[in-house]
């Protein structure tokens, strides 16, 4: 007799939250002395909040980071380098109509609108820790899609290795881009097999409603055993290759940001530990998992691999 082990992100139909329950959970919150900033949840894009979306296992035993820290304590260099920056600059961004490239190896080119890439898609709720190489981490509940169902509509073919993402470019409302310290548009890529993994995720929402601006409105990528920098906000290009594709942060400093980017407490930032790390919201530190405590889904991705060597 085969017994079906249900794998953390399979699941049942009852597995439903609905956003009157994301709400109270809020005002419970609030009235724990937790921040909730209700006030400033972003206008819909898209129509309307995620009334419901199929809940997932993760994050039953974690703290979630608030609402507020979550969007104002941000990492999006378009709109500047203090993390403060794309909360107070971001609101410039125009997020519709949006539209996405797709070329490269696959069946269907072409030029997307969102909507139709996100037409009769089933949006899923996934409390995923989101880890940064500053050694700080959140706890966010966000809203989307597995990437594969987003990439598969193309049909990417036999010759697709490596997916590769642009990031908007569009410097007189991302007035970071002004500025040379990066080569615009930001490009982040993946391998076939991480992209199309079950726990990758195209997200256009968090706490329950509309992704904000300064979190990568209105599609971002969501890779959460890696490095957040992987996790590319925005985006406008979708690009299929044989070859390992060129990334920002790698072409600005390989040394310190491999194209893999796994979180691996045994391998430190060449300026800081990456053993150690702090919950947004947190006074004290905690220990630093490795694939950032998803060992057991996407450890296999990468057996025989040298891990130090392949960072």
């Amino acid at each position: 007799m085969l017994i079906k082990v249900r794998k953390s992100w399979e699941l049942k139909d009852s597995d439903v939250t609905a956003q009157s329950l994301y709400l109270n959970r809020r005002q419970i919150m609030a009235g724990a002395g937790i921040a909730i900033a209700t006030a400033a949840l972003p206008s819909l894009a898209f129509g309307k909040a995620y009334d419901s979306a199929v809940k997932t296992k993760y994050g039953d035993d974690e703290t979630l980071t608030s609402f507020k820290d979550i969007t104002s304590y941000n990492n999006f260099y378009e709109f500047g380098t203090d993390k403060r920056d794309p909360s107070r600059t971001a609101r410039a961004l125009t997020t519709k109509p949006w539209s996405i490239k797709v070329e490269g190896e696959c069946n269907k080119p072409g030029t997307y609108n969102l909507e139709d890439i996100l037409k009769n898609q089933t949006v899923e709720e996934r409390v995923y820790r989101l880890r940064c190489v500053e050694a700080w981490s959140m706890v966010i509940p966000w809203n989307g899609i597995p990437m594969a169902n987003i990439l598969s509509q193309f049909e990417p073919n036999s010759n697709a290795k490596y997916v590769q993402f642009d990031t908007l470019f569009r410097p007189e409302e991302m007035w970071g881009q002004k500025r040379r310290f990066l080569t615009w548009p930001y490009q982040e890529a993946l391998r076939m097999d991480e992209a199309m993994h079950p726990l990758t995720l195209a997200a256009i929402g968090l706490y329950g409603d509309t992704l904000p601006k300064q979190n990568g409105a209105p599609i971002r990528l969501v890779v959460p055993w890696k490095y957040g920098f992987k996790s590319i906000k925005s985006i406008v290009a979708i690009r299929f290759t044989r070859r390992r594709p060129k990334t920002s942060w790698n072409m600005m400093n390989a040394r310190e940001y491999g194209f893999y980017a796994n979180v691996n407490p045994a391998v430190d930032h060449p300026r800081w530990a990456q053993d150690r790390e702090r919950r947004i919201g947190d006074f004290f530190k905690t220990d630093t998992k490795l694939f950032n405590g998803y060992a057991s889904e996407v450890a296999s991705l990468y057996d025989g691999m040298n891990l130090r060597t392949n960072y």
